[in-house]
């Protein structure tokens, strides 16, 4: 591969970028705990190592070049991403003005891993980026499989160390986060964003 140091930029300047990832992410360490998030970032992780291994295998190319496989996955995106919205919406009307406590948020934290797992999977941009943006640094006339692993598992990493970052940033302000009001406001942000993000990857296109 070709201008890795370039590669690595890049791949910070993306990662950092705020997509539904990040959203999920934060509201999960905000609303539930730090686990909640770490365990968020770990589905995210496992989605983009998906990501890589079709890149290699050569299935994201089909989901780029098929309208319909990108539609089928966009739609099945964008409709998760509006359910966690609206979900989080109406866990801000139900809230009780009372200290959140993040055991009793147990039940919401065995869900974290999902959520960032099919966030991150359901997003056919993901697959898009992978074919569009990786084959830039290819040396020409190379073998993209071994080139294509190790940009995939570069990017996974570097995803990894800012948010897990991120992840603790978050929780040394949690105490502020935690009150009742503030509460409220990140539900209604979060959710809102999340069924912006979901209407957006609706409007996706493929090309």
């Amino acid at each position: 591969m070709e201008n890795f140091l370039l590669y690595l930029f890049m791949c910070i300047m993306l990662i950092i970028l705020p997509g539904p990832d990040t959203a999920i992410v934060t509201k999960n360490t905000l609303l539930i705990s730090k686990k909640a998030g770490l365990q968020t970032m770990a589905g995210t992780l496992c989605a983009l190592m998906i990501h890589t291994s079709a890149a290699v295998l050569g299935l994201s190319a089909i989901i780029v070049k098929s309208a319909v496989a990108f539609s089928i996955i966009k739609y099945i995106g964008a409709i998760y991403l509006l359910y966690l919205g609206v979900k989080t919406l109406i866990a801000m009307t139900k809230r009780k003005p009372q200290l959140v406590d993040a055991a009793s948020h147990k039940n919401d934290s065995k869900s974290s891993f999902t959520q960032g797992f099919l966030t991150n999977l359901l997003n056919p941009k993901v697959a898009v980026f992978f074919l569009t943006f990786l084959p830039q640094f290819l040396a020409t006339n190379s073998d993209p499989l071994l080139p294509f692993f190790i940009m995939g598992i570069t990017y996974t990493a570097l995803t990894a160390a800012w948010f897990v970052g991120y992840i603790y940033l978050l929780h040394q302000i949690r105490a502020f986060m935690n009150k009742p009001s503030t509460q409220k406001v990140m539900e209604g942000v979060t959710g809102a964003v999340l069924i912006l993000f979901g209407v957006k990857l609706a409007l996706e296109k493929a090309n």
